[in-house]
């Protein structure tokens, strides 16, 4: 369908980077989520798996840390990719670290996911970690690529936006997750979708006394 329209908000959001391994679409939600702050709570004092090194992974560990001491962080290289500071940070929380290591799959108990089967490196010998939560922290993937070629997107793929909410192309504005790759959380959105919201209505009103 084509809408014609003198102004657009875009606020298509960010996905999650997914594992696309046996068990994680049946568990999403159920054991399985990309949102330590969100659902860290739900597991006060139980153990909790993290996957991902990376500063994700490390600001997971943090809060996470607030609820557990029962943390294990799988990473795939031989070392953590995440910021010297955030590495002191997680470090002093004393997680289990298991380096070289590729989740196959995620397991239950047909209701819950109950830990992951990993296989490890260089001896390729595969073992499950038992766990009541599974943290993804692999990332984010900015939902932007209808707009590439139109508007100005960074390296990233988040769209760069000007006096808070204006884009590269007068009229078009864009808000929350696909512009915001360090807070990413659902109040920060709706804060700057109601920027968003402002600036529309005052390009609109300048457009109508032209």
């Amino acid at each position: 369908q084509v809408f014609l329209t003198q102004s657009i908000i875009i606020a298509t959001g960010a996905s999650p980077k997914r594992l696309y391994c046996p068990g994680e679409e049946r568990y999403w939600g159920k054991g399985v989520t990309s949102c330590a702050v969100c659902d860290g709570v739900l597991y006060k004092d139980q153990p909790v798996i993290i996957i991902g090194g990376g500063d994700s992974g490390m600001e997971a560990v943090s809060f996470l840390g607030r609820f557990t001491k029962k943390i294990t962080v799988i990473q795939n290289l031989d070392h953590l990719t995440a910021s010297q500071a955030m590495q002191k940070k997680a470090y002093a929380l004393q997680p289990t670290f298991i380096f070289n290591a590729q989740v196959t799959e995620i397991i239950g108990d047909q209701t819950h996911a109950t830990g992951v089967k990993i296989i490890q490196s260089p001896s390729f010998q595969e073992s499950i970690i038992e766990a009541a939560g599974i943290f993804l922290a692999i990332g984010l993937h900015p939902n932007s690529d209808p707009f590439k070629g139109l508007i100005k997107i960074n390296s990233t793929g988040y769209i760069q936006t000007e006096a808070e909410t204006h884009t590269s192309i007068r009229g078009i504005f864009a808000a929350g997750d696909v512009t915001d790759p360090r807070y990413r959380q659902a109040i920060t959105s709706a804060g700057s979708g109601c920027k968003a919201a402002l600036d529309a209505e005052e390009y609109l009103r300048g457009i109508k006394t032209i």
